[in-house]
């Protein structure tokens, strides 16, 4: 066994046997303690144990699988000792290898032979010394050797406190274990601590009676922080798939290779350190125990009968039973779970199948091959990889069948066939067809990297004018000129080229949103593409980018037309954005919940924070605060569960941002770090800030910066877009603070710029603000209008136009009317969330005198009913407070089920109820207080 020894560090300065130095495994040394990330709970201990150490004794293991960390660990435990004045001894097993009896304790204690200084009387150092150095012990002498041990590290620790460092105590030779085990059950009382690090035995606890420190993964905020400081500049998909593959390993997480150009045949990657650490034995496994193991980690969702059959097929159709399994399940390589064969770790995969043979590789994806379903996605996939060589007719096919793996939310394995077909293509055209079509779909999945090396191979091969644009766009290598100008762009000539155009305007278009120039040209050119791809989302979704208001209306048209058949959680996320940029909420809404139910349904998680993200966005524009609130929440904890940045910043300013709508307060300004992270999911996120805190001052009270602010946005909305959408609120403000004037003449020119195709929400919020903004003369005409607009689903605009109504009823003296009307802004506002907005009308309800008591609790229990509600409400509330339903309802008054429901959505929020099982409680209360 080779030893590696420091007497400095060892020992301290009190001893220091200087003898030459043995060269040997290194270790990290206690510098290796800054270099430690993440593992906050086990540091703590870890000081805990180093003060109990320094006083009276501790002994701890720490005990994980291979590559857990336990090495970094013990080494922050030295480096702690070290700073605390404790002198320090260590020794460290060897795996694989045949160590001799008590060389682990001649390595741990050869510091210290021959010190003279060392306080030992008794001479148990030079005993020490004839035994380990000199020759092997007799039957007494082992028999005392613990004893002795023990005794000389007593006398060290009066010295100086000391610190014995043990890593990888259970591949030491068995006595040397034995001995420090001995020692470390009997350090109680003595200024000597004992810290081992060991891997966690496959059967039963370590050893009993000694405190277990067991390491489990790292979390993955942990594992995305020793990602950055480790091996940075990968792009977010990148770090997220080595953090799925390495599982919270940090051995994984630093050696598993980042995905690169695959080249056949198809094997997990892996590495030489990674393999001989997970796998170490796997090389003398029998050999059907290899091959099984080798298709399993090729094909890791296969049932044991299919891995059965398949190594059969591999060694000539010799039968194979469960017992080849065996050896890999007492090695602890895999686990045998139902019909399934698991390995132990994801890395494993890759561990066992490290340094295979292209040819028996091969052997393996045919056997495979031959075993699946015939023109399945994973059997083409596994033939492909056992060919060598041209093959048209199979790349044909490949390409033809990575739509299949697209509508089964499988980007990845998508972008796997692509490149394979490829390769098997021989024609240069149609391998840049290929590798063209990579590379979008590579961008589109966030591998930036990937995308723009795949854009890069296919501009070396024959590609259509508009695939060679989308090559130089990709790359930055095109400039503005030829690339960003839609006007010079030509027209597709056949599929290829068609998505090529849909996959370069759904790339620029958010470029051109300040120049309206090429804007226009840009919308001219998708008007011009084929009919058939009209409603594709990415041109949808490129429309809307280049002008969200302008072409709303044929935006909403194409999406009120589309089929059923949209399985894609990426198209359906476009299509919410396409939604909500051309001013339909309620549509962007239902779009983001399936893609959210497509993500729970395919087990994407790391989807989740940025579908619910788009559902918080769509109820923020409604102006239902509180469920956006809870959306941008759920957001923010779905992002840091799985440490994704990017999603959390934009989660988190936005989830302040509606706490501040909704109670009345100005939010904090955003670190432009966060803003930057956050403008990744979000990209009018920067815009939405600034409309959002214009808004919230008003809410606040600071009435004049808060109208201030958004006039400054209306003015060019062409560049803040999502100003639109705070319409009625800067009509509020306007009339606040004596600017209606000036305000209504920005409304009508805003009505003139916009056009016939604007937004239907932005149609109707000009007409609330208008009716908000009226003078005497005209405010009647206005009011009548805009409460014949489409308020259905619109409950902030209703309200908001009723608070309003409210006002203008007081000031002409209609007492009573304007308290009912008030109590009805009150009623939804309070549903809504909006606190603030409940307080001022509460204000308002006292001025109109009601009286304080009932003005607070209109956001709660809204009464008398009969002023809340109409004849015809009335009736349908108390027919459904009897539990009819809304066809029952119809059949009796003569009216159709939706209509009932629209009656409905409006009597909850104002008599404060969410269910129909709340109406009769709410009806019976109204009425006992009418008796009384």
């Amino acid at each position: 066994m080779t030893i590696r020894i420091d007497t400095l560090s060892a020992a301290g300065p009190e001893f220091g046997r200087r003898a030459p130095q043995p060269v040997g495994p290194p270790d990290h040394g206690p510098a290796g303690a800054a270099r430690l990330i993440g593992r906050e709970a086990e540091r703590e201990l870890l000081r805990t144990f180093v003060r109990d150490a320094s006083s009276g004794g501790a002994a701890r293991v720490l005990c994980g699988g291979a590559g857990s960390g336990k090495s970094e660990l013990l080494e922050a435990g030295v480096a702690l000792g070290a700073a605390a004045g404790m002198s320090v001894l260590r020794c460290a097993g060897v795996r694989g290898s045949a160590p001799s009896d008590l060389s682990g304790l001649l390595q741990m204690l050869w510091p210290l032979l021959g010190d003279a200084r060392l306080p030992s009387g008794s001479g148990q150092l030079r005993a020490l010394e004839a035994l380990l150095v000199d020759g092997a012990p007799g039957r007494r002498d082992r028999a005392r050797l613990p004893f002795t041990v023990l005794e000389v590290l007593e006398s060290v620790g009066v010295v100086r406190p000391l610190l014995i460092a043990v890593d990888d105590w259970d591949a030491l030779d068995s006595p040397s274990a034995d001995v420090l085990m001995f020692v470390a059950r009997r350090c109680a009382g003595h200024p000597l601590g004992l810290l081992m690090t060991s891997r966690t035995p496959p059967a039963g606890p370590l050893s009993p009676g000694l405190p277990v420190l067991s390491l489990g993964p790292m979390t993955l905020a942990e594992s995305a922080a020793l990602l950055a400081a480790r091996r940075p500049g990968h792009d977010p998909q990148a770090v997220r798939d080595l953090m799925a593959r390495a599982a919270g390993n940090p051995l994984a997480l630093l050696e598993l290779p980042a995905r690169t150009d695959d080249f056949p045949p198809h094997l997990p990657a892996s590495s030489d350190r990674l393999a001989a650490a997970l796998a170490p034995g796997a090389a003398r496994l029998p050999a059907a125990t290899r091959d099984l193991l080798l298709l399993a980690a090729l094909h890791p969702a296969a049932d044991i009968p299919l891995l059965l059959s398949a190594a059969s097929r591999m060694r000539g159709g010799d039968p194979l039973g469960l017992t080849a399994v065996e050896p890999a399940e007492r090695l602890g390589l895999v686990v045998l779970d139902g019909m399934r064969v698991d390995f132990t770790h994801p890395a494993v995969a890759g561990a066992v199948a490290h340094g295979t043979g292209p040819r028996t590789c091969r052997r393996a994806h045919a056997a495979l091959a031959a075993e699946l379903t015939r023109g399945s996605v994973l059997q083409l996939w596994h033939l492909s990889q056992s060919v060598e060589g041209h093959d048209p007719h199979l790349a044909a096919r490949l390409e033809d069948v990575h739509r299949s793996a697209l509508r089964q939310n499988e980007p990845a394995m998508a972008l796997r066939l692509l490149r394979r077909a490829a390769g098997l293509y021989s024609a240069p055209r149609d391998q840049g067809r290929c590798l063209l079509r990579a590379a979008q779909l590579a961008h589109g999945a966030g591998w930036t990297r990937t995308s723009r090396s795949l854009a890069r191979h296919a501009s070396d091969h024959p590609l259509g004018p508009l695939g060679s644009l989308y090559a130089e766009t990709l790359t930055g290598l095109g400039g503005d000129a030829p690339t960003i100008d839609p006007a010079r762009w030509p027209r597709p000539e056949g599929a290829a080229e068609t998505d090529s155009a849909l996959e370069l305007a759904h790339l620029v278009a958010p470029l051109l949103t300040d120049d309206r120039e090429r804007a226009d040209a840009l919308l001219g050119y998708l008007d011009a593409l084929p009919p058939e791809v009209a409603g594709d989302p990415r041109l949808l979704h490129a429309m809307a980018s280049a002008a969200p208001v302008r072409r709303a209306a044929t935006v909403l048209a194409r999406l009120a037309a589309r089929g059923p058949d949209i399985v894609a959680i990426r198209d359906l996320e476009r299509l919410g954005e396409a939604a909500l940029r051309a001013g339909a909420p309620l549509e962007a809404l239902d779009l983001h919940r399936q893609a959210e139910r497509l993500c729970l349904f395919h087990d994407l998680p790391d989807r989740l924070p940025a579908t619910v993200l788009g559902q918080g966005l769509a109820h923020l524009v409604t102006g239902d605060w509180g469920q956006a609130e809870t959306a941008f929440r759920r957001s923010r904890e779905e992002a840091e569960r799985r440490a994704l940045s990017d999603d959390r910043a934009a989660a988190e300013i936005l989830e302040r941002l509606t706490c501040a709508l909704r109670t009345g307060t100005v939010p904090e300004p955003a670190d432009s770090d966060a803003l930057a992270a956050g403008r990744v999911p979000v990209s009018a996120l920067h815009e939405i800030v600034a409309v959002g805190t214009g808004w919230a001052r008003v809410e606040s009270g600071d009435v004049a910066a808060g109208h201030a602010a958004l006039d400054r946005l209306l003015a060019d909305p062409a560049r803040c877009t999502p100003a639109l959408f705070a319409l009625v609120v800067f009509a509020e403000a306007a009339a606040a603070v004596n600017e209606a004037g000036t305000a209504r003449a920005r409304l009508r020119s805003l009505e003139r710029d916009l056009g016939p195709e604007r937004a239907p929400l932005v149609a109707v919020e000009l007409a609330v603000a208008q009716a908000i903004l009226a003078d005497d003369e005209n405010a009647a005409a206005l009011f009548e209008r805009a409460f014949h607009m489409d308020l259905a689903h619109r409950p902030f605009l209703e309200a908001s136009l009723r608070l309003a109504h409210g006002r203008w009823l007081r000031r002409q003296h209609e007492f009573t009317d304007s308290r009912v009307t008030l109590r009805q802004a009150a009623a939804t506002f309070a549903m809504m969330g909006a606190e603030a907005r409940v307080t001022r009308i509460t204000e308002e309800l006292r001025a109109s005198g009601q009286r304080t008591d009932t003005a607070t609790a209109a956001g709660t229990r809204p009464a008398p009913v009969a002023g809340l509600l109409s004849a015809q409400e009335l009736r349908i509330a108390r027919l459904a407070g009897r539990g009819l339903s809304n066809r029952q309802i119809g059949q009796e008054l003569g009216l159709s089920p939706r209509t009932i429901g629209a009656y409905l959505y409006r009597i909850f929020p104002r008599l404060g109820v969410t269910a129909r099982a709340q109406l009769s409680g709410v009806l019976r209360s109204a009425d006992e207080g009418v008796e009384e």
